[in-house]
């Protein structure tokens, strides 16, 4: 009864919320600093000033509250359920990426509609596409097919599920694509390119920036993700607000507007390893992309923005119990050491892997201005994997990452109370041309509310996932059709019907109709758990 009262109470206030006029705009601009607590804003803020780079952070005129954000059955979120909340309004189970989750009753934070379990549920980029005619594109540091990019352009249940994923985001046709994951294409994704025309640009910078074409566009860099920003070559890898400065020139030239993701994927991913220089370094590449987007968005009039983190991480501290005296130690003490680090732990890591025993000390302080000790010296050595391929357990496992994160962190004094994501709440920022912000606290449920309005959509994403995302066996009841699993990750569905005879094949949005290819329109999505493709129920009127 106490949950139900609660439950009602939280859907008035929810209401009460969204009373508030949004009104429609051109341009939606959605960034997400993944994994960013608030002190690492604070951190950034502090090592510009004591770098004599400026005393703001281009985000900090616009923000306006802050986001509880969480999973379905959990307060503490993973960037999959998490970020998919944003683009879809589905709060979903960790692992989930834009589909309808398995209910938990027992832990549950809010009622689970079971009867929808595995049904994907339609994005803001799907929306923007299909229901305004907008261009649409991602912008991001990771390879392309992580949890944040997939969240907003495919469906399915385990995150980790690139096979799957990644063609769904080729098969979006989307206008623009940065990021990382040149060893993530395949053929087909290659071949799909082609034929509906998209530029793929690989390992070129200066092509990425110099293209002023009218074409799709894909622009990846590295076999998976981007290297950190202060381990990148600048002659050969765009900073992040290169890459979103050119997509926004790429975007804005489209005559129905356009919606964009930006990710600053790796913030989180050096909260991870308890990096600081990483952290700090990572969160103003992405605040520099923030500025770009802020300019253009006061000089254009017709844009929003919203940013927001999808969850913190690390528990990071400016301050902690290995430094006493907290209100005495002045901003050398706290910024000097990490502001002579000249790479990440991992970028470190990348030189002394191939440095001779001998010569680790002074490799060391050539990149860190620290004389190790022998004792670290003998750490760094005894390392067991000098390269730890999971980078949520680079906090925690005896990697050389690790070890040399612990020599850094031993001479600064910022803390961590863990290695994963923890579940304050995160910032807010927000933009609109006519003052329309969201503001105060919001859930991320009200975040992609908010975002649906700003883009006008005419109908829910909810009515948009019914249309696009039937069940085969309700789509096509009563009539005859087969699923061939020769290829068992890529089922095609066959259904005929007097001398027609259609195909659709798992993850595609191309069928055939009599061997004749078609634009399906939307992403088509299939489930082994239920046996189940879902697809677009005006797919009937085909036959």
């Amino acid at each position: 009864m106490r949950k139900l009262s609660l439950l009602f109470i939280l859907l008035i206030v929810t209401a009460l919320t969204f009373a508030q006029e949004v009104r429609p705009v051109k341009n939606v601009i959605v960034m997400i600093p993944d994994g960013t607590s608030v002190s690492v804003y604070s951190a950034s803020r502090w090592y510009k000033i004591y770098n004599k780079m400026g005393d703001r952070l281009h985000i900090d005129p616009y923000f306006t509250g802050t986001v509880t954000t969480h999973s379905s059955n959990a307060p503490i979120g993973d960037s999959a359920p998490t970020g998919s909340t944003y683009a879809t309004g589905v709060l979903q189970k960790t692992g989930n990426v834009a589909i309808y989750p398995e209910a938990d009753p027992d832990n549950d934070l809010y009622p689970v509609d079971a009867t929808r379990t595995y049904q994907p549920a339609a994005t803001l980029l799907e929306a923007s596409r299909m229901l305004k005619n907008k261009a649409v594109g991602l912008v991001v540091t990771c390879e392309f097919p992580h949890a944040t990019p997939a969240d907003f352009s495919s469906h399915y249940y385990t995150r980790g599920a690139y096979k799957f994923i990644a063609p769904q985001m080729a098969y979006q046709n989307m206008d623009v694509m940065f990021g990382g994951g040149n060893g993530i294409l395949t053929d087909d994704i290659r071949q799909h390119f082609k034929n509906n025309g998209t530029v793929l640009i690989q390992d070129d910078r200066n092509a990425l920036l110099h293209y002023n074409g009218n074409e799709k566009v894909w622009a990846l860099f590295g076999d998976r993700a981007l290297p950190y920003s202060i381990d990148r070559d600048p002659d050969k890898v765009p900073s992040l607000a290169e890459m979103t400065s050119k997509a926004l020139d790429l975007l804005s030239k489209k005559e129905n507007g356009f919606f964009l993701m930006v990710e600053g994927s790796q913030v989180d991913w050096a909260a991870h390893a308890n990096d600081p220089i990483g952290i700090i370094t990572e969160y103003l590449a992405f605040d520099a992309a923030v500025g770009k987007v802020m300019e253009f968005a006061e000089k254009d009039g017709n844009t929003a923005v919203v940013i927001m983190a999808d969850h913190g991480n690390s528990g990071f501290t400016i301050g902690s119990r290995d430094c006493p005296g907290y209100d005495k130690l002045s901003i050398h003490q706290l910024f000097e050491t990490v502001s002579n680090y000249k790479l990440s732990a991992n970028g470190i890591e990348a030189v002394l892997v191939n440095t001779k025993p001998e010569n680790i000390k002074k490799e060391f302080r050539k990149y860190t201005g620290i004389d190790i000790t022998d004792d670290e010296l003998k750490l760094l050595l005894s390392s067991k994997n000098y390269k730890e391929s999971d980078y949520t357990k680079v906090g925690t496992s005896n990697n050389m990452a690790h070890n040399i994160v612990n020599i850094l962190n031993s001479r600064t004094c910022f803390g961590f109370t863990t290695g994963g994501h923890t579940g304050e709440e995160v910032l807010l920022a927000s933009y609109h041309p006519q003052g329309d912000i969201l503001k105060g606290n919001v859930r991320n449920v009200e975040v992609n509310q908010y975002l649906q309005k700003a883009l006008g959509l005419e109908k829910s994403l909810q009515e948009l996932s019914d249309e696009i995302f039937v069940k085969h066996t309700d789509l096509f009841a009563g009539q005859k059709y087969t699923v061939n699993k020769n290829d068992p990750d890529f089922p095609v569905l066959t259904v005929k019907k007097g001398k027609n005879s259609l195909e659709v094949k798992a993850f595609s949005s191309v069928g055939k109709l009599n061997g004749k290819p078609f634009d399906i329109g939307s992403v088509v999505v299939y489930i082994d758990k239920n046996d189940t493709f879902y697809l677009p129920k005006d797919l009937v009127k085909r036959l």
